[in-house]
Order: structure tokens, then sequence, then C-alpha cells
């Protein structure tokens, strides 16, 4: 029995290391795939190991691993570093006999585990991406990164203000220019009328969360939501008088990386669930405070719908650079 190993960060797992792995494995009865993580690492340790046991959940010769790197010392000469790995590696893994790697420490490595050394593309010729490039601008390397990894660098953009500010139709406009997918404001698919109860104020906020999580695995780089959990909140004050816990608990669920605050400076637009059209000035001064509580920066969009686009286009370029 052949048993292989790869070692990584995966900070980050893309497309290179998917194929460095699938090369290993196919020359192996076993390959053992080792993630090593600190608690200071800039991605969540279990979220990256989930992301490798997902890409590789049908192949099962691939053993995902994962392993505390506390064992290092970058200060010692490669041939001595890599003895305190392969020390570990003893210590937690079978005996390996091929050890995988595009890197310079893969001959030292493999001389200490006693293994075989087979180097797979060390100029990175074939998939020219490093998780260090993804991590720094996964837009430009988009085409490299996984499936299952893309949700985690989908930016998340919200349309948010008062009433007839344009959100719905900005929404929908943004998703079609920018070819990706938006969240509509999910009240108007549960109500029929502001007539509500605490049970409906929860099913919103519960479905509207719900609603961004699934599209964002969907997105193309960004997904644009009409309204959040802080206009289900004000809704649920002014209609009900108070607000359920699990509300702010759905608040934090999600973070969204740019707010467009939406200025009442277009024609008022009534319609069956509308209640504020004589106090559009209050509701625009409510919801903006509601930001300003949380320390949430966001950016105010005014003018004509025409002129909102533009603004909002040229912001979203610079965002997706």
């Amino acid at each position: 029995m052949k048993r292989g190993l790869v070692i990584g960060k995966f900070m980050p797992i893309h497309n290179g290391h998917i194929a460095l792995i699938n090369f290993a494995a196919a020359q192996c009865d076993e390959l053992i795939v080792s993630m090593s993580f600190t608690p200071h690492d800039p991605i969540n340790a279990e979220l990256r190991f989930s992301w490798i046991q997902q890409i590789f959940q049908n192949q099962p010769n691939i053993i995902p691993a994962i392993i505390a790197d506390d064992f290092d010392n970058d200060a010692l000469p490669l041939i001595e570093r890599t003895n305190l790995w392969a020390i570990r590696m003893g210590e937690v893994y079978p005996k390996i006999d091929i050890l995988f790697s595009s890197e310079d420490y893969g001959i030292p490595f493999a001389t200490n585990l006693d293994a075989r050394h087979i180097l797979f593309d060390q100029l990175r010729s074939a998939i020219p991406v490093s998780a260090t490039l993804v991590r720094n601008a996964p837009f430009k390397h988009w085409q490299h990164i996984p499936d299952v990894v893309k949700p985690y660098f989908v930016k998340k953009v919200c349309f948010y203000g008062p009433e007839s500010t344009g959100k719905s139709t900005l929404a929908e406009k943004m998703a079609k220019y920018y070819h990706t997918v938006f969240v509509p404001e999910v009240a108007r698919e549960l109500i029929t009328s502001n007539d509500i109860t605490i049970d409906d104020i929860i099913k919103i906020g519960q479905t509207q969360t719900n609603r961004v999580k699934d599209k964002a695995s969907l997105a193309n780089k960004i997904v644009f939501c009409d309204t959040d959990l802080i206009t289900t909140k004000i809704y649920a004050q002014y209609y009900l008088n108070q607000v359920p816990d699990i509300l702010n608990k759905l608040e934090n669920e999600i973070s969204y990386d740019l707010y467009f605050l939406l200025d009442i400076d277009v024609a008022w637009v009534a319609d069956h669930l509308r209640d504020f059209g004589e106090r559009r000035l209050e509701m625009f001064n409510l919801f903006k405070s509601e930001l300003d509580k949380r320390g949430i920066n966001y950016i105010l969009i005014n003018g004509n719908y025409e002129e909102r686009e533009e603004k909002i286009i040229k912001i979203i370029d610079a965002v997706l650079m």
C-alpha cells in the first residue's frame, strides 16, 4: 500500500491545491491531506477544513486531516525546520511513503520523513494562483476559487432606507447589470397588509436572513439585498411596539460589506404596504440613526434614479477591482 501526504494551510484552498491533491491521489492508495492551523489565521480553521471535506467527499482514498501548527520554528534552516514537521507527522499519521509538494521544502521534508518526494508544478504554470493572491484580490482570481469557497468572498451589498426610495428596483437592476443575484424584500411575499403579528415579523426576519445566505451561495462575486434585519426591527417596533429577541440574533448572522442609504429626494409612490408618505423625513432620520448607533459606515445615495444608478455602478466597479 502506498500512502501519500500533502500539507498546507489551504487559506483558502484553490484550484491549484486541488490539482496537486488530485495528481497525488492518482498515485497513491491513500492520500492524507494535512491542513495546519493557528488561532490567529485570517480564515477560520473549521471553515477551511469543511471546504476540503466537501471538495473531496466523493474520493474515499483522500483523507482530510487537521493539525495545530504549534511545532514549527521558521528561524531554523530548512532541513532542521522540516525535521520538526516530520517528527510531528510521525506522531499523528501512519508511515508516509510519498510526499507531494510544489514548494522548496519538499526535498528536505521528504528526506526527514524517509519518503520519496514528487514535485508538482512548482512554477505554477498550469494554474497561476496562490492562497495569498486569492485573499488579497479574490475577484481577480475568481476562476481559480472552488465553488464551495466562493461564498466566503462574495460581497453583500444592502440597499437600505425608508419606503419608496428605489431599493427594490435598484437591487434587481444592479443584479442584472453585474450578472448576479439579488435578495428581494421578502416581507412583500409573506404579508398582504400591515396588520401583522409577532409570528409574522419573526417569519419575515428568518426568511430574509435565510434568503441572503442562499443567494450568497449562488452569487457571481456580489449579491444585492433589498433591506436588512435592521429594517425588520424598525417596522417591528413601529407596528408591534416591540422587537422579538430573535431579530437581534438574526441581525448578527449577516454582515454586509456595503450599505447604500437611499435618500428621500425622489417622488413618493404609494402602494398597499406603504404607510409613511407624510413622515418621510422622520423615517429617513430614524433609518440613518440606526446605522449611526451601530457604527455602520454607509454611502448616501441621492439624485434621480438615473443618477443613483450611475453613482452605485461607479462604487461597485471599484469594489470589484
